[in-house]
C-alpha cells in the first residue's frame, strides 16, 4: 500500500515538475520573442554582426592552434586581404620566419604556410592529402575540366601522356626554332634601346611568350596571334594572384583575365587540328603539339598498344596554356634576373662568353643543339645559381582534402589551404655558404650544394613535379650564351633593383632597366 502511495505521489510531482517546465518554456519563449518583436532593425543587425565575428574569431583560433600567426584576426572577416593587394615580399619573409608552421585567415579561407625544407616537401609529396589549389577563381579560367585540376589516378594517367614531351630528344626537336625567336628578339633588344636604357619586364614577358608559343605551337600560330596573346597575357596573370575576389564580375581583373584565357585556347584548338594533319600526312614533329599527337599515333613497338591515349583539341588547348602559364611568368622572372645579374657581374658574364666562344672553336654561328647545351657547364651553372639566388614561385598552394596531420603537434583542417614554401630551402646557409650571394662555382659536380638534392625545391618534387624543368635549363643556357656572345649588357641600377616585387612570381621592382648593344665582332673575347 505505501508503495503504491509512494509511486502516486511521485507520479503527481513528476507531473505538476513537467508542468511547471513546461509553462516555464512557453514563457521563457514568449518572453524572447517579445523581446526580439520589439527590437529595432538596427539592433538585430548588430546583434547578428556581433554573432558572425565572434564565430569568425572563434573559428580562428580553433584551426590556429599552437601554430605561429596572428592572436586575433585584427580585420573581422576579411584578415590581410588588403595587405594582400599589395604584398610584400618582406612580409612573406616574417612570416617563415615566425615558425616551421604559420596561419593567415582570408575572408572563409584558412591559410596555413610550411616554411622548413622538410615540411615543404612533405606536403608536396601527400596527393592523399592535399592537391593543388590555385586559387578559387582559377578553375573557372582554366576551365574545370583541366587536367591541373585532376587527382590521383586520372592525373598520373594524363601526365603519362605528357611526359615525353619535355626529354632532351624532343627538346632537341624544338631548338631550330627557338633559336630563330632568340636571335629575333636579341636583334629587338638592340633596337629598343638604342636611345638609352628601358625597363625590359613587358619585353621579357612578349619574349618568354613568343618563345613559348612557337615551341608549342610551332608555324600553326602566326606573329599576330602571338603579339594578341603576349600583350595581354598580363591580365590572366593578375587574375590569377593568390588573393583575388572569388566571382568573375564584368570588367574586373578576373573577367578580363577569363577573356583572354578564353581567345588563347581557341587559338591552341586550331593550332591542335593543324597539328593532327600534318601528322596524319606522315611529317615529321617540329613543335611540342606535333610531338604529343605522334605519340597518340604510335603504338608500342612490342605490344601494338596506343603509347598514350587520343586527346581532343579542347584538351591539348587547355594543356599548352597552362605550359603557357607556366612559362610565361616563371621563365620572365628567371629572365629578369638573369639578365640583371649577369650585366651587375661582368666577371660572369665573360665566363659565359669564354666557354661559348671555346665550345664553337670561336664561331659564334654554329647551330644550337642538346649535345652543344650539354657541354656548357659554367653557363648552365649560372642558370641554376640563378633560380637558386631568386627562385621564381616561392611558394605552391595546395588544399587539404582531408584532416592532415602535417606534424606531430597540429592537423590542417580540412578544406584549409596549406602552402608549402621553397625559398627558405634555397637559401639554407647550412647547406649554401653565403646564401645571399651569387657563386655559380658552387655548383660544381661532387659539392655540397650540389649533393643536397632536398633543398633543390625549384621545380617541385612529388607527382607534380613541374614538367618543364629540363626545357627551362636548356633554353636559358642557350638564351644567356647567345647573349653573351652578341650582345653587351648594360643595367641601369636604381635603388629598387635589389627590391623583390611579388607578381605571381618575383620580378625587380625597378622592372629591371637595360640598354642592349651589339658587339662589333662576336667572335673575339
Amino acid at each position: 500500500m505505501d508503495v503504491v502511495l509512494n509511486s502516486t505521489t511521485e507520479a503527481i510531482q513528476n507531473s505538476t515538475t513537467s508542468a511547471v517546465a513546461g509553462q516555464q518554456f512557453e514563457l521563457n519563449t514568449t518572453t524572447l520573442l517579445s523581446i526580439i518583436t520589439n527590437l529595432s532593425w538596427l539592433q538585430i543587425a548588430v546583434a547578428i554582426i556581433t554573432i558572425i565575428l565572434s564565430y569568425d574569431q572563434l573559428m580562428y583560433q580553433i584551426r590556429k592552434g599552437s601554430i605561429a600567426g596572428p592572436r586575433f584576426k585584427f580585420w573581422p572577416i576579411i584578415g590581410p586581404f588588403l595587405e594582400s593587394l599589395d604584398p610584400k615580399f618582406e612580409e612573406y619573409q616574417a612570416k617563415w620566419a615566425s615558425g616551421p608552421l604559420s596561419c593567415v585567415s582570408i575572408f572563409h579561407k584558412f591559410v596555413v604556410i610550411a616554411s622548413t625544407r622538410d615540411l615543404a616537401r612533405k606536403v608536396l609529396q601527400s596527393p592523399s592529402y592535399v592537391k593543388p589549389c590555385v586559387v578559387d577563381v582559377a578553375v573557372k579560367i582554366l576551365r574545370p575540366t583541366n587536367w591541373v585540376f585532376l587527382d590521383g589516378k586520372a592525373h598520373v594517367d594524363y601526365r603519362k601522356g605528357l611526359n615525353g614531351l619535355f626529354t632532351k630528344q624532343a627538346l632537341s626537336v624544338y631548338l631550330p626554332a627557338q633559336e630563330k625567336i632568340m636571335d629575333k628578339y636579341l636583334d629587338k633588344f638592340v633596337e629598343m634601346t638604342k636611345e638609352g636604357h628601358t625597363e625590359f619586364f613587358p619585353a621579357f614577358r612578349e619574349y618568354m611568350c613568343a618563345i613559348s608559343l612557337k615551341t608549342f605551337c610551332g608555324d600553326y600560330i602566326s606573329d599576330d596571334q602571338i603579339k594578341d596573346i603576349a600583350d595581354k597575357y598580363y591580365q590572366v596573370t593578375a587574375a590569377l594572384e593568390l588573393v583575388n575576389f572569388p566571382i568573375i564580375i564584368p570588367y574586373t581583373k578576373t573577367w578580363y583575365g577569363k577573356v583572354t584565357a578564353d581567345m588563347a585556347m581557341k587559338i591552341f584548338e586550331g593550332c591542335a587540328q593543324k597539328a593532327k594533319d600534318h601528322v596524319k600526312a606522315g611529317k615529321e614533329p617540329t613543335c611540342v603539339m606535333d610531338a604529343w599527337v605522334k605519340l597518340m599515333q604510335d603504338g608500342d613497338s612490342k605490344t601494338g598498344r596506343k603509347a598514350v591515349r587520343l586527346f581532343s583539341n579542347k584538351e591539348i588547348s587547355e594543356a599548352v596554356f597552362t605550359f603557357l602559364f607556366a612559362s610565361q611568368d616563371a621563365s620572365s622572372s628567371l629572365c629578369c634576373w638573369i639578365f640583371q645579374i649577369c650585366a651587375d657581374r661582368p666577371d660572369v658574364f665573360q665566363k659565359i662568353r669564354e666557354e661559348q666562344l671555346a665550345l664553337r672553336n670561336g664561331d659564334p654561328n654554329v647551330p644550337l643543339t642538346t649535345e652543344l647545351i650539354d657541354k656548357m657547364h659554367y653557363t648552365n651553372m649560372v642558370v641554376k645559381e640563378t633560380l637558386r639566388y631568386r627562385p621564381p614561385v616561392i611558394m605552391v598552394p595546395y588544399v587539404v582534402k582531408k584532416s592532415y596531420p602535417v606534424s606531430d603537434s597540429y592537423t590542417v583542417p580540412k578544406g584549409a589551404m596549406v602552402i608549402p614554401t621553397l625559398y627558405p630551402a634555397l637559401h639554407d646557409p647550412e647547406v649554401y655558404e653565403q646564401p645571399e650571394e651569387f657563386i655559380p662555382e658552387r655548383w660544381e659536380e661532387g659539392s655540397k650544394a650540389s649533393e643536397a638534392k632536398k633543398n633543390w625545391l625549384v621545380f617541385g618534387t612529388g607527382t607534380h613535379v613541374c614538367l618543364g624543368q629540363t626545357y627551362v635549363m636548356t633554353s636559358f643556357a642557350a638564351l644567356i650564351g647567345k647573349a653573351a656572345m652578341l650582345v653587351d649588357v648594360d643595367h641601369k641600377v636604381t635603388p629598387l633593383s635589389e627590391k623583390i616585387k611579388v607578381f605571381a612570381t618575383i620580378f625587380p621592382k625597378d622592372d629591371v632597366i637595360l640598354k642592349f648593344t651589339k658587339r662589333k665582332d662576336p667572335s673575339k673575347v
